[in-house]
């Protein structure tokens, strides 16, 4: 049954029911001639009828969203119901009244009552109209692009709703717009700093190469150097590039993952292993430690070896000679909690919320040491987020100046079902 049909059998019932129920008082209370009965009930059926069809077919019609305004609607509805009120009681009490003085008193007493009726409307309808003006305005102003717009929300009634409807509303456009500013601003800053980041590579590879190839250089060492610093910068670019390319498949929801059972114990070791000889260059102690219960587990191998490497590499890159790293994992109910620990220069307060941000710099986030001036592009961490996230895991950090960071994170430890 569609709300339209709904509506209608309503104002039909209410109609036939107060028509009964006038019948039924009138009986009890005044207990009149069957045949004044009889007639008092078609009088008012004829009358009821004529009500019931003016409504229906001004309903119909449209005339009540024909005014340019909803209170000089309502104030028009209050003047029918107290019109048609008058019609009914008057056409009644003129078949029915024996006294012309009785008839007369009582009209002026409806028409009096009619006025009270259409002043109760019009300042009711004020109240209603008031609120419906605010949303109007608040909506002009969301059609400018004032985001922050609000409205004041008063009562309960469907046009409180409406208002806590528009607040959200509002809310929503106002977090999107923001958002979609963060985001251009990131677009702006990843074409300046992947621009940087392979211009200085490509430049440094062009000078290289221009000297070997105009016989500048032609000593075998300095060829040689000149080789592997190439190997080097194609090396970086070539993880710069992947990065990016990760990082559109994340956005895109196209990352491929392909989930197995796995040892996690051993990909720890590989990566312990993996950079153990840059860890002894710097004098930094490198260990792990994995309770016996936490393999197997459901995850993609190779994009968990990335989570460790990635995490390893940062921990290495701000700990200073003498530190040390540890990884550790531990089963915590059904998720698996992998934590790496390093004794480095720690993160500050402000900048710990935005480590996990695209682009975030790590100059910011962290103290370098001075012979570790390497920096990245700031993606890192925020591809590490979306490989946690894309395996149903949770990812955070715990940070102190001077007192070390650990960054941990959660991976389920069975399939989802």
């Amino acid at each position: 049954m569609n709300a339209k049909l709904s509506q209608l059998l309503i104002y039909i019932s209410v109609i036939i029911a107060m028509l009964l129920l006038t019948v039924v008082l009138i009986e009890v209370v005044m207990s009149p001639p069957l045949a004044d009965l009889i007639f008092l009930i078609a009088s008012l059926g004829i009358t009821s009828l004529v009500s019931a069809a003016f409504g229906f077919l001004s309903h119909r019609l449209g005339w009540w969203r024909r005014l340019p305004h909803i209170r000089q609607t309502l104030i028009l509805g209050y003047i029918l119901a107290g019109g048609l009120a008058l019609i009914n009681i008057w056409l009644t009490a003129k078949l029915m009244f024996i006294n012309q003085h009785d008839l007369i008193l009582a009209t002026i007493l409806l028409i009096f009552a009619g006025g009270i009726s259409i002043a109760f409307g019009y300042f009711i309808s004020n109240s209603i109209t008031h609120d419906l003006q605010i949303l109007v305005f608040g909506a002009k102003e969301i059609s400018k692009g004032d985001f922050a717009t609000r409205v004041s929300v008063s009562g309960e009634d469907e046009v409180a709703q409406l208002a806590l409807a528009f607040n959200q509303m509002a809310a929503r456009l106002e977090n999107t717009a923001e958002t979609e500013r963060a985001l251009d601003e990131a677009r702006r800053n990843l074409v300046a700093w992947a621009s940087h980041d392979l211009r200085t590579p490509l430049a440094s590879l062009k000078v290289m190469l221009d000297a070997m190839a105009e016989g500048i250089v032609n000593d075998p060492e300095t060829i040689e150097r000149y080789l592997k610093q190439s190997q080097n910068e194609v090396s970086q670019m070539s993880i710069l590039l992947d990065d990016l390319f990760e990082l559109a498949q994340l956005d895109a929801g196209y990352l491929d993952l392909e989930f197995q059972r796995i040892s996690l114990s051993d990909l720890i070791s590989d990566t312990l292993e993996g950079f153990s000889a840059k860890a002894k260059a710097k004098s930094i102690s490198l260990q792990g430690s994995i309770t016996d219960e936490v393999d197997p587990i459901w995850a993609a191998p190779d994009k968990i070896s990335r989570i460790l490497d990635n995490l390893v590499s940062n921990a290495l890159r701000y700990t200073p000679s003498g530190g040390n790293i540890f990884i550790e994992a531990q089963l915590n109910d059904d998720q698996v909690l992998i934590e790496v620990r390093d004794s480095g220069s720690g993160i500050t307060p402000k900048d710990l919320p935005h480590v996990f941000d695209r682009f975030y710099r790590g100059e910011k986030s962290r103290t370098r040491n001075e012979k570790n001036q390497s920096g990245g592009i700031g993606l890192g961490l925020s591809i590490v987020k979306g490989l946690i996230k894309a395996h149903g895991g949770e990812i955070g950090v715990n940070s102190e100046l001077g007192s070390g960071t650990t960054f941990w994170f959660t991976l389920p430890k069975h399939a989802s079902s």
